[in-house]
Protein backbone atom coordinates (compact mmCIF):
# COMPACT_ATOMS: atom_id res chain seq x y z
CA UNK A 1 0.00 0.00 0.00
CA UNK A 2 1.25 3.64 -1.18
CA UNK A 3 0.20 6.83 0.05
CA UNK A 4 1.61 9.56 -2.82
CA UNK A 5 1.48 12.95 -1.07
CA UNK A 6 0.64 16.00 -3.47
CA UNK A 7 0.09 19.16 -1.45
CA UNK A 8 -2.95 18.58 0.41
CA UNK A 9 -3.66 15.35 -2.10
CA UNK A 10 -2.95 12.21 -1.19
CA UNK A 11 -3.25 9.00 -3.35
CA UNK A 12 -3.84 5.57 -0.93
CA UNK A 13 -2.94 2.56 -3.43
CA UNK A 14 -1.69 -0.59 -4.01
CA UNK A 15 0.50 0.13 -7.26
CA UNK A 16 -0.35 4.10 -7.49
CA UNK A 17 -1.17 5.57 -11.31
CA UNK A 18 0.79 8.80 -11.78
CA UNK A 19 -1.89 9.90 -14.51
CA UNK A 20 -4.22 10.23 -11.09
CA UNK A 21 -2.57 13.19 -10.38
CA UNK A 22 -3.57 14.78 -13.86
CA UNK A 23 -7.45 14.36 -12.90
CA UNK A 24 -8.95 17.71 -11.61
CA UNK A 25 -9.43 16.64 -8.14
CA UNK A 26 -9.73 20.91 -7.09
CA UNK A 27 -12.88 20.41 -8.91
CA UNK A 28 -16.01 18.98 -7.47
CA UNK A 29 -16.90 15.72 -9.09
CA UNK A 30 -19.96 16.69 -10.80
CA UNK A 31 -18.55 19.41 -12.72
CA UNK A 32 -15.56 17.77 -13.82
CA UNK A 33 -15.31 18.96 -17.87
CA UNK A 34 -16.38 16.20 -20.57
CA UNK A 35 -13.02 16.06 -21.88
CA UNK A 36 -12.24 14.20 -18.67
CA UNK A 37 -15.19 12.13 -18.60
CA UNK A 38 -16.05 8.91 -20.55
CA UNK A 39 -19.90 8.38 -21.25
CA UNK A 40 -20.66 5.04 -20.09
CA UNK A 41 -24.23 3.98 -18.79
CA UNK A 42 -24.67 4.89 -15.32
CA UNK A 43 -26.63 3.54 -12.72
CA UNK A 44 -28.46 4.79 -9.73
CA UNK A 45 -26.67 5.61 -6.67
CA UNK A 46 -26.60 7.64 -3.34
CA UNK A 47 -23.19 9.27 -4.03
CA UNK A 48 -21.91 11.32 -7.29
CA UNK A 49 -20.47 8.76 -9.33
CA UNK A 50 -18.06 9.69 -12.45
CA UNK A 51 -16.06 7.89 -15.12
CA UNK A 52 -12.99 9.30 -16.40
CA UNK A 53 -10.20 8.28 -18.57
CA UNK A 54 -7.01 7.63 -17.18
CA UNK A 55 -4.09 5.77 -18.80
CA UNK A 56 -5.85 4.39 -21.88
CA UNK A 57 -8.81 3.16 -19.31
CA UNK A 58 -11.52 3.86 -18.17
CA UNK A 59 -11.90 4.38 -13.89
CA UNK A 60 -15.22 4.89 -11.91
CA UNK A 61 -14.76 7.37 -9.42
CA UNK A 62 -17.04 7.96 -6.42
CA UNK A 63 -17.39 10.51 -3.97
CA UNK A 64 -18.01 9.41 -0.53
CA UNK A 65 -16.83 10.22 3.37
CA UNK A 66 -13.16 9.02 3.64
CA UNK A 67 -13.80 6.07 6.71
CA UNK A 68 -16.27 4.59 3.95
CA UNK A 69 -13.93 5.41 0.94
CA UNK A 70 -11.40 3.36 3.04
CA UNK A 71 -13.31 0.40 4.38
CA UNK A 72 -14.62 0.31 1.02
CA UNK A 73 -11.66 0.23 -0.63
CA UNK A 74 -10.22 -2.68 2.09
CA UNK A 75 -13.57 -4.89 1.46
CA UNK A 76 -13.24 -5.05 -2.55
CA UNK A 77 -9.10 -5.86 -1.85
CA UNK A 78 -10.51 -8.88 -0.35
CA UNK A 79 -12.97 -9.62 -2.32
CA UNK A 80 -10.48 -9.62 -5.21
CA UNK A 81 -8.13 -12.14 -3.34
CA UNK A 82 -10.83 -14.96 -2.64
CA UNK A 83 -11.67 -14.33 -6.58
CA UNK A 84 -15.62 -12.93 -6.04
CA UNK A 85 -16.80 -10.86 -8.91
CA UNK A 86 -16.64 -7.45 -7.94
CA UNK A 87 -15.02 -4.64 -9.10
CA UNK A 88 -11.46 -3.62 -8.83
CA UNK A 89 -10.29 -1.46 -6.30
CA UNK A 90 -7.69 0.94 -7.56
CA UNK A 91 -7.23 4.32 -5.45
CA UNK A 92 -8.55 6.40 -2.12
CA UNK A 93 -8.00 10.37 -2.72
CA UNK A 94 -8.48 12.44 -0.20
CA UNK A 95 -7.07 15.96 0.65
CA UNK A 96 -9.09 17.48 -1.84
CA UNK A 97 -9.30 21.77 -1.93
CA UNK A 98 -11.16 23.79 -4.56
CA UNK A 99 -9.47 26.97 -5.83
CA UNK A 100 -10.20 28.50 -2.56
CA UNK A 101 -9.25 26.13 -0.23
CA UNK A 102 -12.24 24.76 0.74
CA UNK A 103 -12.08 20.77 1.19
CA UNK A 104 -13.92 18.57 -1.40
CA UNK A 105 -15.04 15.15 -0.07
CA UNK A 106 -12.58 12.44 -0.83
CA UNK A 107 -13.21 9.82 -3.45
CA UNK A 108 -12.75 5.95 -4.02
CA UNK A 109 -11.21 4.59 -7.74
CA UNK A 110 -12.45 1.86 -9.19
CA UNK A 111 -11.59 -0.32 -12.28
CA UNK A 112 -14.52 -0.03 -14.88
CA UNK A 113 -15.69 -3.35 -15.50
CA UNK A 114 -15.44 -3.80 -19.43
CA UNK A 115 -18.43 -4.77 -21.20
CA UNK A 116 -20.94 -4.60 -18.31
CA UNK A 117 -24.17 -2.19 -18.01
CA UNK A 118 -26.09 -1.16 -15.28
CA UNK A 119 -29.75 -2.89 -15.04
CA UNK A 120 -31.39 0.18 -16.59
CA UNK A 121 -29.04 0.82 -19.04
CA UNK A 122 -29.84 -3.00 -20.03
CA UNK A 123 -34.34 -2.66 -19.63
CA UNK A 124 -33.90 0.72 -22.13
CA UNK A 125 -32.62 -1.39 -25.01
CA UNK A 126 -34.79 -3.94 -26.80
CA UNK A 127 -34.43 -7.34 -24.51
CA UNK A 128 -36.72 -10.55 -24.44
CA UNK A 129 -39.24 -10.49 -22.12
CA UNK A 130 -37.54 -12.70 -19.91
CA UNK A 131 -34.51 -10.57 -19.31
CA UNK A 132 -35.46 -9.79 -15.60
CA UNK A 133 -35.64 -13.17 -14.55
CA UNK A 134 -32.03 -13.77 -16.39
CA UNK A 135 -30.90 -11.04 -14.32
CA UNK A 136 -32.38 -12.12 -10.83
CA UNK A 137 -30.39 -15.61 -11.86
CA UNK A 138 -27.32 -13.81 -11.95
CA UNK A 139 -27.57 -12.15 -8.94
CA UNK A 140 -28.52 -15.43 -6.84
CA UNK A 141 -25.70 -16.74 -7.92
CA UNK A 142 -23.48 -13.74 -7.05
CA UNK A 143 -25.18 -13.82 -4.06
CA UNK A 144 -24.53 -17.64 -2.94
CA UNK A 145 -20.71 -17.23 -3.95
CA UNK A 146 -20.57 -13.49 -1.60
CA UNK A 147 -22.21 -15.89 1.02
CA UNK A 148 -19.76 -18.66 0.61
CA UNK A 149 -17.00 -16.34 1.07
CA UNK A 150 -18.45 -15.22 4.68
CA UNK A 151 -20.20 -11.65 2.61
CA UNK A 152 -22.45 -10.28 4.05
CA UNK A 153 -23.53 -7.63 1.45
CA UNK A 154 -26.27 -5.36 3.51
CA UNK A 155 -27.42 -3.86 0.47
CA UNK A 156 -28.01 -6.26 -2.02
CA UNK A 157 -29.69 -5.21 -5.43
CA UNK A 158 -29.78 -4.45 -9.11
CA UNK A 159 -28.26 -1.21 -8.66
CA UNK A 160 -25.07 -2.34 -6.78
CA UNK A 161 -24.26 -4.45 -9.77
CA UNK A 162 -22.74 -4.74 -12.65
CA UNK A 163 -23.99 -7.30 -15.55
CA UNK A 164 -21.90 -8.77 -18.65
CA UNK A 165 -23.26 -11.00 -21.21
CA UNK A 166 -22.54 -14.30 -20.64
CA UNK A 167 -23.48 -16.83 -23.44
CA UNK A 168 -27.25 -15.72 -23.27
CA UNK A 169 -27.65 -15.79 -19.66
CA UNK A 170 -25.78 -12.53 -17.57
CA UNK A 171 -23.07 -12.58 -15.08
CA UNK A 172 -23.30 -10.62 -12.15
CA UNK A 173 -20.82 -8.42 -10.38
CA UNK A 174 -20.81 -6.84 -6.93
CA UNK A 175 -19.55 -2.58 -7.55
CA UNK A 176 -20.64 -1.36 -4.18
CA UNK A 177 -19.80 -2.89 -0.60
CA UNK A 178 -20.12 0.08 1.26
CA UNK A 179 -22.28 -2.04 3.42
CA UNK A 180 -20.77 -5.01 3.66
CA UNK A 181 -19.22 -6.66 6.13
CA UNK A 182 -16.22 -9.93 5.92
CA UNK A 183 -16.61 -13.33 8.26
CA UNK A 184 -15.30 -16.34 8.12
CA UNK A 185 -18.67 -17.77 7.97
CA UNK A 186 -22.22 -16.45 7.77
CA UNK A 187 -25.25 -17.65 10.19
CA UNK A 188 -28.64 -18.36 8.77
CA UNK A 189 -30.09 -15.15 9.83
CA UNK A 190 -27.27 -12.80 8.42
CA UNK A 191 -27.92 -14.89 4.93
CA UNK A 192 -32.05 -14.78 5.45
CA UNK A 193 -31.40 -11.13 6.30
CA UNK A 194 -29.57 -10.67 2.64
CA UNK A 195 -32.04 -11.92 0.96
CA UNK A 196 -34.60 -10.24 2.53
CA UNK A 197 -33.18 -7.42 1.76
CA UNK A 198 -32.57 -8.32 -1.86
CA UNK A 199 -36.47 -8.92 -2.31
CA UNK A 200 -37.49 -5.62 -1.40
CA UNK A 201 -34.90 -4.18 -2.93
CA UNK A 202 -35.30 -5.67 -6.17
CA UNK A 203 -39.21 -5.08 -5.69
CA UNK A 204 -38.54 -1.28 -5.60
CA UNK A 205 -35.84 -1.28 -8.29
CA UNK A 206 -38.89 -3.13 -10.88
CA UNK A 207 -41.37 -0.87 -9.83
CA UNK A 208 -39.16 2.33 -10.71
CA UNK A 209 -38.60 0.63 -14.26
CA UNK A 210 -42.59 0.01 -14.97
CA UNK A 211 -42.67 3.74 -13.85
CA UNK A 212 -40.53 4.90 -16.10
CA UNK A 213 -42.24 2.79 -18.73
CA UNK A 214 -39.31 0.44 -19.21
CA UNK A 215 -40.68 -2.86 -18.19
CA UNK A 216 -44.45 -4.34 -18.93
CA UNK A 217 -46.83 -3.01 -17.20
CA UNK A 218 -48.71 -6.27 -16.49
CA UNK A 219 -45.68 -7.84 -14.65
CA UNK A 220 -45.72 -7.86 -11.30
CA UNK A 221 -42.82 -6.92 -9.53
CA UNK A 222 -43.25 -8.24 -6.52
CA UNK A 223 -43.59 -11.47 -7.72
CA UNK A 224 -41.02 -11.04 -9.78
CA UNK A 225 -38.60 -9.91 -6.73
CA UNK A 226 -39.53 -13.30 -5.16
CA UNK A 227 -37.29 -15.17 -7.33
CA UNK A 228 -33.91 -14.26 -6.10
CA UNK A 229 -35.22 -16.46 -3.06
CA UNK A 230 -36.13 -19.03 -4.99
CA UNK A 231 -32.91 -19.43 -7.56
CA UNK A 232 -30.84 -18.75 -4.20
CA UNK A 233 -31.74 -21.19 -1.83
CA UNK A 234 -31.94 -24.68 -4.26
CA UNK A 235 -28.49 -23.65 -5.28
CA UNK A 236 -27.09 -22.91 -1.61
CA UNK A 237 -28.48 -26.22 -0.66
CA UNK A 238 -26.96 -28.01 -3.46
CA UNK A 239 -23.49 -26.31 -2.56
CA UNK A 240 -23.60 -26.80 1.07
CA UNK A 241 -26.19 -29.74 2.15
CA UNK A 242 -24.88 -32.83 3.57
CA UNK A 243 -26.45 -35.96 1.48
CA UNK A 244 -26.33 -39.52 3.09
CA UNK A 245 -26.43 -43.21 0.72
CA UNK A 246 -25.44 -46.76 1.38
CA UNK A 247 -22.37 -48.17 1.69
CA UNK A 248 -22.32 -49.72 -1.92
CA UNK A 249 -23.37 -46.37 -3.58
CA UNK A 250 -20.12 -44.73 -3.91
CA UNK A 251 -20.80 -43.47 -7.45
CA UNK A 252 -22.92 -40.72 -5.88
CA UNK A 253 -19.97 -39.54 -4.97
CA UNK A 254 -18.63 -38.67 -8.25
CA UNK A 255 -22.40 -37.78 -8.76
CA UNK A 256 -22.11 -34.97 -6.45
CA UNK A 257 -19.24 -33.43 -7.74
CA UNK A 258 -20.46 -33.71 -10.79
CA UNK A 259 -23.94 -31.88 -10.35
CA UNK A 260 -21.74 -29.43 -8.73
CA UNK A 261 -19.63 -29.38 -11.39
CA UNK A 262 -22.66 -28.20 -13.88
CA UNK A 263 -23.41 -25.45 -11.48
CA UNK A 264 -20.49 -23.95 -12.46
CA UNK A 265 -18.71 -25.01 -8.94
CA UNK A 266 -15.49 -26.92 -8.00
CA UNK A 267 -14.79 -29.16 -5.18
CA UNK A 268 -11.85 -28.35 -3.14
CA UNK A 269 -12.67 -30.51 -0.43
CA UNK A 270 -15.26 -33.23 0.51
CA UNK A 271 -16.05 -34.28 4.21
CA UNK A 272 -17.31 -38.10 4.32
CA UNK A 273 -18.02 -39.86 7.29
CA UNK A 274 -19.69 -43.27 8.02
CA UNK A 275 -22.39 -44.07 10.49
CA UNK A 276 -21.12 -46.32 13.79
CA UNK A 277 -22.15 -49.70 11.97
CA UNK A 278 -20.57 -48.57 8.50
CA UNK A 279 -23.76 -48.90 6.88
CA UNK A 280 -24.34 -45.80 5.13
CA UNK A 281 -22.16 -42.62 3.88
CA UNK A 282 -22.44 -39.15 4.56
CA UNK A 283 -21.03 -36.66 2.04
CA UNK A 284 -20.98 -32.81 2.11
CA UNK A 285 -19.12 -30.13 0.18
CA UNK A 286 -16.38 -28.60 2.82
CA UNK A 287 -15.08 -25.71 0.53
CA UNK A 288 -16.64 -24.76 -2.91
CA UNK A 289 -15.33 -22.60 -5.36
CA UNK A 290 -16.86 -21.28 -8.40
CA UNK A 291 -15.39 -20.79 -11.91
CA UNK A 292 -15.22 -25.08 -13.28
CA UNK A 293 -15.54 -24.29 -16.30
CA UNK A 294 -13.76 -21.13 -16.99
CA UNK A 295 -10.49 -22.32 -15.16
CA UNK A 296 -10.37 -25.59 -17.75
CA UNK A 297 -10.53 -23.28 -20.69
CA UNK A 298 -7.99 -21.24 -19.24
CA UNK A 299 -5.65 -23.89 -18.42
CA UNK A 300 -6.22 -25.30 -22.02
CA UNK A 301 -6.19 -22.10 -24.13
CA UNK A 302 -5.52 -19.06 -21.98
CA UNK A 303 -9.01 -18.11 -22.43
CA UNK A 304 -9.95 -15.95 -19.20
CA UNK A 305 -14.17 -15.62 -19.89
CA UNK A 306 -17.26 -16.09 -18.24
CA UNK A 307 -18.32 -19.60 -16.78
CA UNK A 308 -21.64 -19.87 -19.13
CA UNK A 309 -19.35 -18.89 -22.12
CA UNK A 310 -16.46 -21.00 -20.90
CA UNK A 311 -19.21 -24.04 -20.99
CA UNK A 312 -19.60 -23.11 -24.45
CA UNK A 313 -16.53 -22.80 -26.20
CA UNK A 314 -15.47 -26.02 -23.79
CA UNK A 315 -18.52 -27.95 -25.98
CA UNK A 316 -17.42 -26.49 -29.26
CA UNK A 317 -13.96 -27.69 -28.20
CA UNK A 318 -14.97 -31.12 -27.36
CA UNK A 319 -17.10 -31.41 -30.80
CA UNK A 320 -13.73 -29.74 -32.67
CA UNK A 321 -11.90 -32.70 -31.25
CA UNK A 322 -14.68 -35.58 -32.27
CA UNK A 323 -15.25 -33.90 -35.69
CA UNK A 324 -11.74 -33.73 -36.21
CA UNK A 325 -11.57 -37.54 -34.79
CA UNK A 326 -8.60 -36.69 -32.20
CA UNK A 327 -10.23 -38.35 -29.32
CA UNK A 328 -6.75 -40.47 -28.81
CA UNK A 329 -4.72 -37.12 -28.99
CA UNK A 330 -3.76 -34.89 -25.92
CA UNK A 331 -6.58 -32.37 -24.94
CA UNK A 332 -4.17 -29.42 -24.84
CA UNK A 333 -2.84 -29.99 -28.20
CA UNK A 334 -6.58 -30.17 -29.43
CA UNK A 335 -7.27 -27.10 -27.63
CA UNK A 336 -4.33 -25.36 -29.28
CA UNK A 337 -5.39 -25.84 -32.38
CA UNK A 338 -9.19 -25.36 -32.06
CA UNK A 339 -7.94 -22.12 -30.81
CA UNK A 340 -5.74 -21.21 -33.38
CA UNK A 341 -8.17 -22.71 -36.14
CA UNK A 342 -11.36 -22.26 -35.27
CA UNK A 343 -11.53 -19.45 -32.19
CA UNK A 344 -9.17 -17.11 -33.77
CA UNK A 345 -10.56 -17.15 -37.44
CA UNK A 346 -13.91 -16.30 -36.24
CA UNK A 347 -12.88 -12.82 -33.58
CA UNK A 348 -10.52 -12.14 -35.95
CA UNK A 349 -12.91 -11.59 -39.04
CA UNK A 350 -14.52 -9.08 -37.53
CA UNK A 351 -13.99 -5.51 -38.53
CA UNK A 352 -12.27 -3.21 -36.40
CA UNK A 353 -14.53 -0.89 -36.50
CA UNK A 354 -17.21 -3.51 -34.89
CA UNK A 355 -14.50 -4.74 -32.48
CA UNK A 356 -16.36 -2.51 -29.69
CA UNK A 357 -19.54 -4.46 -29.84
CA UNK A 358 -19.53 -7.52 -28.17
CA UNK A 359 -16.26 -8.89 -25.93
CA UNK A 360 -14.46 -11.74 -28.16
CA UNK A 361 -16.02 -15.08 -26.11
CA UNK A 362 -19.70 -13.31 -26.60
CA UNK A 363 -18.86 -13.06 -30.46
CA UNK A 364 -18.05 -16.72 -30.92
CA UNK A 365 -21.20 -17.73 -28.78
CA UNK A 366 -23.23 -15.39 -31.16
CA UNK A 367 -21.64 -17.01 -34.22
CA UNK A 368 -22.06 -20.70 -32.69
CA UNK A 369 -25.78 -19.73 -32.78
CA UNK A 370 -26.07 -18.47 -35.99
CA UNK A 371 -24.55 -21.44 -37.43
CA UNK A 372 -26.97 -23.19 -35.65
CA UNK A 373 -30.10 -21.21 -36.87
CA UNK A 374 -28.49 -20.84 -40.43
CA UNK A 375 -28.35 -24.75 -40.05
CA UNK A 376 -31.54 -25.49 -39.37
CA UNK A 377 -33.28 -22.97 -41.76
CA UNK A 378 -31.11 -23.98 -44.74
CA UNK A 379 -31.31 -27.97 -43.70
CA UNK A 380 -27.78 -29.37 -43.75
CA UNK A 381 -24.72 -27.94 -42.12
CA UNK A 382 -23.27 -24.33 -42.70
CA UNK A 383 -19.51 -23.62 -43.04
CA UNK A 384 -18.15 -22.00 -40.09
CA UNK A 385 -16.69 -19.17 -42.87
CA UNK A 386 -20.06 -18.78 -43.99
CA UNK A 387 -21.79 -18.21 -40.85
CA UNK A 388 -19.18 -15.72 -39.77
CA UNK A 389 -19.76 -13.57 -43.20
CA UNK A 390 -23.58 -13.52 -42.53
CA UNK A 391 -23.18 -12.65 -38.87
CA UNK A 392 -20.87 -9.61 -39.48
CA UNK A 393 -23.01 -8.02 -42.41
CA UNK A 394 -26.60 -9.15 -40.79
CA UNK A 395 -25.93 -9.55 -36.94
CA UNK A 396 -23.82 -7.59 -35.45
CA UNK A 397 -24.24 -4.05 -36.71
CA UNK A 398 -27.25 -4.59 -35.01
CA UNK A 399 -25.22 -4.78 -31.35
CA UNK A 400 -24.93 -1.77 -29.22
CA UNK A 401 -21.20 -0.88 -28.09
CA UNK A 402 -20.87 -2.64 -24.93
CA UNK A 403 -17.33 -1.88 -24.41
CA UNK A 404 -17.03 1.59 -26.33
CA UNK A 405 -17.00 5.31 -24.01
CA UNK A 406 -20.16 5.78 -26.01
CA UNK A 407 -23.05 4.00 -24.41
CA UNK A 408 -26.89 4.59 -22.99
CA UNK A 409 -26.78 7.04 -20.63
CA UNK A 410 -29.38 6.23 -18.04
CA UNK A 411 -29.42 9.24 -16.56
CA UNK A 412 -31.72 10.84 -19.86
CA UNK A 413 -34.37 7.91 -19.01
CA UNK A 414 -37.12 8.93 -16.39
CA UNK A 415 -36.62 7.95 -12.35
CA UNK A 416 -39.73 7.50 -10.17
CA UNK A 417 -38.71 6.42 -6.65
CA UNK A 418 -40.43 3.52 -6.04
CA UNK A 419 -38.47 1.59 -3.89
CA UNK A 420 -39.53 1.25 0.11
CA UNK A 421 -36.92 3.18 2.27
CA UNK A 422 -34.84 6.13 0.79
CA UNK A 423 -34.37 8.40 -1.73
CA UNK A 424 -31.93 7.46 -4.55
CA UNK A 425 -29.72 9.73 -7.37
CA UNK A 426 -28.67 9.21 -10.73
CA UNK A 427 -25.10 7.94 -10.60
Amino acid sequence: MTTVPTQQLQITAAAPDPALLDLPWQLPLEDWPERTLAALPRGISRHVVRFARLSGNVVAIKEIGEDLARREYALLRLLNRLDVPSVEPLAVVTGRLDADGAPLDPSLVTRHLQFSLPYRALFSQTLRPDTADRLIDALAALLVRLHLAGFYWGDCSLSNTLFRRDAGAFAAYLVDAETGELHETLSDGQREHDLELARVNIAGELMDLQAGGLMDDEADAVDVSEQIIARYRPLWAALTEPESFEQGERWRVDARIRRLNDLGFDVDELSISTDIGGASVQIQPKVVDAGHHSRRLLRLTGLDVGENQARRLLNDLDSYRAATDRQGDSEELVAHDWLAHVFEAVVHAVPRQLGSKLEPAEVFHEVLEHRWYLSERRGWDVPLPEVVADYVATVLPTKPDEAAVLGVDTQALPVVDASPGGTRTQQ
